[in-house]
């Protein structure tokens, strides 16, 4: 198998380069033009001599415009990157033959109700960056080639910047903290993402499974204020200084915490189509949180 791996040093992307790598020879590339091979979604001209190049037989596009509130004064940018360049990809990969693998967001879907979510359900975005990514979903299937779309919510990892190593940071630093309690959903991490996509991948070589949109999400839910509150529990049992409680950590409403893009309140991802069809039981989500925080711990970032 020979995978072309775009967005190599984002969160997915970083472990994706791990995770795929036992399945074959693996291209993975950045923004930057590196040895006249072009990463960057914003060039599609760069992108189609790429794939034409390589002739990979997957593509793995793990980059996106993920700068939710940005978005909202850059919309012709998220839309060229989180729509227009996937439609390309999906046009040239059905042009070589390759498969495409693409992820989305719960932010596709405007958070009514309590009950998860499921592939389809009606989607309404609340926002300039998930109306951008469904675009780019759309794109993808009006193409017509071989694709699997993963849609994930509240994703983290041990590196870069999210929730869980913004809160471990202040749960150390502040004695109280005002956190949103009332939107819902499943931390999940990038690696677990990465592990995933690379089972499918496995899976779908053998011939087993059809084109798709997919829910990709740890198992279990919480608020964003339950989340912090856990990290804060989490750290303090592993040893460090945490001067935020679980007592300190008091919810508020989302509209008490104003921003720029509208959140959904329910961001709850039915994963059952994923784990029929690939044979998989997803992790809860303080699983994949409590091996970060033991990592965080033990080699913290300065």
């Amino acid at each position: 198998m020979n995978i072309l791996l775009l967005g190599k040093n984002g969160q997915v992307g970083w472990e994706l380069q791990r995770a795929l790598a036992p399945l074959g020879s693996v291209v993975a590339l950045g923004r930057e033009t590196e040895n006249g091979l072009c990463g960057d979604l914003a060039n599609p001209e760069g992108l189609q001599q790429t794939i034409q190049t390589l002739r990979p037989s997957v593509i793995v596009n793990a980059a996106a415009y993920t700068a939710v509130d940005a978005a909202e004064q850059n919309s012709e940018l998220a839309h060229r990157i989180n729509a227009t360049a996937p439609g390309v990809l999906a046009e040239v990969a059905k042009a070589v033959g390759a498969l495409l693998v693409h992820y989305s967001t719960d932010y596709v879907f405007n958070g009514a109700g309590d009950l998860p979510w499921q592939e389809h359900h009606s989607t309404h975005p609340l926002n300039t960056y998930g109306a951008s990514k469904l675009a780019g979903e759309h794109a993808i299937q009006q193409a017509g080639g071989h694709h699997m779309i993963f849609r994930a919510s509240w994703v983290y990892a041990r590196q870069g910047r999210n929730f869980v190593n913004t809160m471990a940071n202040l749960v150390q630093q502040k004695p109280s903290l005002n956190i949103v309690g009332d939107q819902i959903g499943a931390p999940t991490s990038a690696e677990l993402i990465a592990d995933i996509t690379a089972h499918c991948l496995r899976t779908r070589r053998a011939g087993m499974i059809d084109n798709g949109v997919y829910h990709l999400t740890a198992s279990g839910d919480t608020s964003w204020c339950d989340y912090a509150r856990y990290i804060a529990e989490t750290l303090q049992a592993l040893g460090a200084p945490v001067t935020a409680t679980q007592q300190s950590i008091m919810p508020i409403a989302s509209e008490h915490y104003s921003t720029p893009a509208q959140r959904p309140l329910n961001s709850r991802l039915n994963t059952q189509k994923l784990q029929t069809r690939f044979g998989l039981t997803l992790p809860h989500w303080k699983l994949g949180v409590t091996r970060a925080l033991m990592e965080i711990v033990k080699h913290p970032i300065c």
